[in-house]
C-alpha cells in the first residue's frame, strides 16, 4: 500500500507499519499530482484536493485529512471516483477553547500591554507601587454570546459560566444546555459584551460579520474568532476597529493564511492575532495524529471511521 503524507506532523512515522510511506514536510498545490501519482492513500492538512487534481490520480483510494474541517477536498468529485475521505473530529476542542479565553483575558486584562511596558522599564521608573494606564474589565455579570454551540462552543460556554457570565447562544439545538439561553443572531450581536464565533464556514455564514452587523454591536464589544477567517468581512471590521465602533478583535484565523502584509487588520493595536495555532497544543497534535492513523488502519481493515463523504 503506497501512502503519501503531504504535510507531516510529529509522530506520523507510525504509519510505516501500514504500508510504504513517503513523507513531505510541506507541499504546494503545483506539487500535489507529481508527489501522489502512485499513491493509494494520501494524508493532507491544508493541501487543496479539487476535482482537477483528483482526476489525475486514478490510483487514489483514500484521503485522510489531518483536521476537522474538510472543505479542502471536493467531496463530490472524490465520491464519484470512489475515494473515501475522512477527517479528525473533536481532537482540539479544549485547546481551541483555551485559546479563545487567552484572547479574551489578554484583551480585558491588558496583560500584553502591561508586560510590554514593563520590559521597557515602565514599572521600574514608576513612583507608586502600581500604574493603571489602561483599565481592565471584570467579566462577572457580562454577557457572552456564542455563535454555534458545537463541542468547542460548549467548552467556551462552560468557561464563561465559571467566570459568572451570562451566556447566550445562536444554535440549532432545541436544548442549548443548563444556564444557556438560545437567542436570535440579531439579539446576540446587539446585546453581548463578548461575541465568539464557532460556526462552520458556509455560503450563508461567509462574511456574516460585516459593517451592518457590526453597527448593531455595543461600542465596548469584543469579537473573538477561532473558527474561520472568512466569517468576518475584514475590511469592514478594520474600519470599525479604527473608528472605535467596537472595542477589540481577537483572532486565530484570517481570510488568507499566512497573513498578507496588506491585510488591514494586521497593524491595528486593538486587533490581536495569533498565527492559526489554537489547534496545535502538544496534547492536541498527539490526539490528531493518533486518530488520523487509526482512521487509516480502520479503512484498511474495511471498517472505515470518521468518513465525511
Amino acid at each position: 500500500m503506497n501512502i503519501v503524507v503531504l504535510e507531516t506532523l510529529l509522530g506520523m512515522q507510525a504509519l510505516e507499519e501500514l504500508g510504504n510511506v513517503t513523507f513531505y514536510d510541506h507541499t504546494g498545490y503545483e506539487q500535489i499530482v507529481e508527489r501522489t501519482r502512485d499513491a493509494e492513500i494520501v494524508i493532507i492538512n491544508k493541501c487543496r484536493m479539487d476535482a482537477s487534481i483528483l482526476a489525475q490520480l486514478p490510483r487514489l483510494k483514500y484521503i485522510g485529512i489531518l483536521a476537522t474541517g474538510y472543505n479542502v477536498v471536493d467531496l463530490e468529485a472524490a465520491t464519484r471516483q470512489g475515494i473515501t475521505v475522512t477527517n479528525v473530529p473533536e481532537y482540539s476542542t479544549d485547546s481551541v477553547a483555551q485559546m479563545v479565553w487567552a484572547h479574551i483575558l489578554n484583551i480585558v486584562n491588558r496583560t500584553g500591554f502591561y508586560s510590554h511596558e514593563n520590559r521597557l522599564g515602565r514599572w521600574c521608573r514608576n513612583r507608586d507601587f502600581y500604574y493603571l494606564e489602561q483599565p481592565y474589565m471584570e467579566l462577572a455579570g457580562k454577557q457572552m454570546g456564542i455563535v454555534g454551540l458545537g463541542n468547542t462552543g460548549m467548552a467556551v460556554a462552560r468557561i464563561a459560566q465559571a467566570f459568572n457570565m451570562n451566556v447566550v447562544a445562536f444554535t440549532s439545538k432545541k436544548e442549548p444546555g443548563p444556564g444557556i439561553r438560545s437567542v436570535s443572531l440579531d439579539e446576540l450581536f446587539s446585546t453581548s459584551d463578548i461575541v465568539s464565533l464557532h460556526c462552520p464556514l458556509t455560503p450563508s455564514t461567509e462574511g456574516m460579520v460585516d459593517a451592518a452587523r457590526i453597527r448593531t454591536m455595543k461600542p465596548t464589544a469584543i469579537l473573538i474568532n477561532t473558527g474561520r477567517g472568512p466569517l468576518v468581512n475584514e475590511h469592514d471590521l478594520a474600519e470599525a476597529l479604527k473608528s472605535g465602533r467596537i472595542a477589540a478583535y481577537g483572532a486565530d484565523v484570517l481570510s488568507t493564511e499566512p497573513a498578507k502584509s496588506d491585510n488591514p487588520l494586521v497593524p491595528l493595536p486593538n486587533c490581536h492575532l495569533t498565527p492559526h495555532i489554537a489547534w496545535a497544543s502538544a496534547e492536541s497534535q498527539k490526539r490528531l495524529v493518533g486518530i488520523c492513523i487509526d482512521n487509516v488502519r480502520s479503512f484498511l481493515a474495511g471498517n472505515t471511521r470518521n468518513k465525511v463523504n
